[in-house]
């Protein structure tokens, strides 16, 4: 039974970080010609920041998955949560194919906000079935925050 719940927690961390990768496809390419030459704000991080960031988010969410995964045959609200949960992750994926792929500030806007609502929902129903799996999703949520007002600066600079 130990290494179902181990194969569980590695997959749920796996698909959150392939999430990450995904968006890296569009990310990467863009960042040395079209994101180095727009308009940024002053507090736009590094770009060497991004990276461990998002590693270590996935690597939360993808813990936070497996807390809410695992009680999947005694929770009835478990099916929801992770539809709600895969459906912000496709959201996330897509915002680096809105920002960067599209090289569009609007689009990436537009997604982060369904973004941030879906991870608001994800975060209620998780809190639910796992307190601590709710949390988990919190510094997601401040750091998709941060990202909503830095992609709203970068659209208003750049309009």
């Amino acid at each position: 039974m130990q290494i179902i719940k181990f194969i569980k927690l590695a997959l749920s961390i796996i698909i959150c970080q392939l999430a990450g990768v995904v968006g890296s496809f569009f990310t990467t390419p863009a960042i040395p010609k079209w994101y180095s030459a727009i308009a940024k704000p002053f507090f736009t991080p590094p770009n060497w920041l991004f990276a461990p960031v998002w590693i270590s988010l996935y690597f939360l969410i993808g813990i936070s998955l497996f807390l809410v995964w695992r009680r999947k045959k005694e929770d009835s609200r478990v099916g929801q949560a992770l539809l709600i949960f895969f459906v912000q992750l496709v959201l996330n994926a897509f915002w680096s194919i809105s920002f960067f792929g599209f090289r569009s500030p609007l689009m990436g806007f537009i997604n982060i906000v369904f973004l941030w609502l879906a991870i608001l929902w994800t975060m209620q129903k998780f809190l639910k079935i796992s307190n601590l799996s709710g949390l988990l999703m919190l510094p997601y949520f401040l750091w998709v925050s941060f990202a909503a007002v830095l992609n709203f600066a970068i659209l208003i600079l750049n309009w």
